[in-house]
């Protein structure tokens, strides 16, 4: 159900939207979405087991018992007449081959980044850049961890001035919201300069 500050009648004709909330393994995807959904999320999330050794990469997460063996699904209401619908991707490499498919009909995504790990994210932020997804980056500031200014990890990913990156907490909602708004107007943006170029 939508929590108690959504109107049904409304919610009837608001636009649906399906972002992507990606990064590497551990980098706080679940967490993300479990932040914000307004429904109980869903989770495919399994105990690592011994059998993980040597195919996945504990570095770093080595405290992690549990792993994402095929999406998070939440959903958020961000205005009366725009709701989003949040699939978190699997951080494995052996996953990878679904991302294809839950990209599909996406109209952006969130890429969250840990600096103590920080090329974890290099193969989602590569993967929506050769779609041409629009795409915010998040860098999850854990406890502990060395805080770096934005400018440093834009730096660090080689990442376009047009790509906005904020720091955020993903286990907070208000933090999790504000990335999520900060995307849905990049999103808008892009579209709006595509529309002024096709002379529209």
């Amino acid at each position: 159900m939508a929590s108690g500050n959504s109107d049904p009648r409304r919610s009837l004709t608001a636009t649906a939207v399906k972002v992507l909330i990606a990064g590497g393994f551990g980098v706080g995807k679940t967490t993300m979405v479990g932040s914000v959904s307004e429904v109980p999320p869903l989770r495919t999330e399994e105990v690592i087991t011994s059998a993980s050794e040597g195919v996945d990469d504990l570095s770093g997460v080595e405290q992690k018992t549990t792993t994402t063996v095929a999406l998070d699904f939440g959903r958020i209401t961000i205005t009366p007449d725009l709701i989003l619908y949040l699939f978190g991707t699997p951080g494995q490499d052996r996953f990878w081959f679904m991302w294809d498919e839950l990209a599909e009909g996406a109209l952006g995504a969130v890429v969250l980044a840990d600096t103590r790990r920080l090329e974890s994210c290099f193969a989602a932020v590569d993967f929506f850049e050769r779609r041409g997804l629009p795409f915010v980056v998040g860098v999850n500031c854990f406890d502990g961890a060395h805080r770096y200014g934005t400018e440093e990890v834009r730096a660090a990913l080689d990442l376009s001035e047009d790509v906005p990156l904020l720091l955020c907490d993903a286990r907070e909602r208000e933090s999790t919201k504000q990335v999520l708004t900060i995307l849905m107007e990049h999103v808008m943006l892009r579209s709006d300069l595509a529309a002024a170029q096709a002379g529209y």
